[in-house]
């Protein structure tokens, strides 16, 4: 098995006080680092324990032993590494992982991506750092791990990309990004069907009521459980989907930014908007269509004249059956 270079786990607040003293004693060094409760260092090996959680992240080189001989033993008083299939088995039943890269940024498509797992996919992911690609700060190394992903004997993969212009008009149209959402999901799942019927289960992300998913379905694949929970990226198959559906997304940033002729950023900062005010002064206003999700406020703050302010944003609320 390759040797780990990222290891999270929760921890209670006696834990956290316990690692630190764990950490003094074996002559880690510390220094401040936003967002943490402490940050420690010694040789190739970091420990940072965020506030949010609290969690441990470490990072570097000789994890597995200080998971091994250290942390489990010491600290969370249970052995977790290397028993992934005693603690989680259904991660390594067959199902389909689906995720989505792009839905909260200004810029770009939307991304659906799913991925299909079984016992022998799941310790080939497993093996080689598979993990959710918002833990992933290297474009790079998103590139080499879908191709891990893409070569992985047995393996099936969808990835549906809609781009600003053809998202824009689906959202025109379904008035609401959850129904898109559950129209991208059951378009994944459906065409994965294609290639392996026999799969039991699709899991995802919850973003919405799991009916949203059920209606747009074709009969094909309304016999398949859905099951959607709060951070499926830890699921190997979801983690594979979200890095798909992240390379995609990123390989479609730089293509177009190219044919815009600006660098075509993430997320909704001021950088992206002073972006989109240049699109629109060389181009005009309708050129957002081509590069942009314009049902977002920052559409509205560039032009006010073209593109309306959004409604209040309506909570989505689980309903009577």
């Amino acid at each position: 098995m390759a040797a780990l270079t990222t290891y999270t786990a929760p921890l209670t607040p006696a834990q956290v006080t316990a690692l630190r003293q764990l950490l003094d004693d074996l002559g880690f060094a510390f220094s401040p680092k936003p967002y943490t409760t402490f940050f420690a260092q010694k040789n190739k090996l970091s420990v940072a324990v965020y506030e949010k959680g609290p969690k441990v992240l470490l990072q570097g080189k000789g994890i597995d032993d200080f998971v091994s001989f250290e942390l489990e033993p010491k600290i969370l008083r249970e052995a977790r590494l290397g028993y992934e299939e005693v603690h989680s088995p259904e991660m390594f039943e067959p199902h389909f992982g689906i995720d989505e890269s792009g839905k909260g940024d200004f810029f770009g498509p939307l991304v659906i991506a799913g991925a299909y797992t079984d016992r022998e996919i799941a310790r080939k992911f497993l093996e080689n750092g598979i993990q959710d690609s918002k833990r992933i700060g290297s474009d790079a190394k998103i590139h080499a791990l879908a191709k891990i992903i893409r070569e992985t004997p047995g393996v099936a993969f969808e990835v549906i990309l809609i781009g600003p212009e053809k998202y824009n008009d689906l959202y025109e149209k379904f008035d609401n990004l959850n129904s898109l959402l559950g129209w991208g999901h059951a378009r994944v799942i459906e065409n994965l069907l294609a290639r392996k019927p026999d799969c039991p289960r699709a899991l995802s992300d919850k973003f919405a009521d799991a009916r949203v998913i059920e209606k747009s379905l074709f009969q094909h694949g309304k016999g398949i459980e859905l099951e959607q929970r709060t951070k499926a990226e830890s699921d190997l198959a979801v983690a594979a989907a979200s890095i798909l559906a992240r390379e995609a997304f990123i390989d479609w940033l730089e293509r177009n930014g190219k044919r815009s002729g600006q660098t075509l950023g993430r997320g909704v900062s001021e950088p992206i908007k002073e972006t989109a005010r240049k699109i629109v002064e060389q181009s005009g206003p309708e050129a957002l269509r081509k590069f942009a999700k314009v049902h977002f406020r920052t559409a509205h703050e560039i032009a006010p004249m073209h593109y309306a302010a959004p409604p209040p944003r309506r909570e989505w609320r689980k309903t009577k059956s």
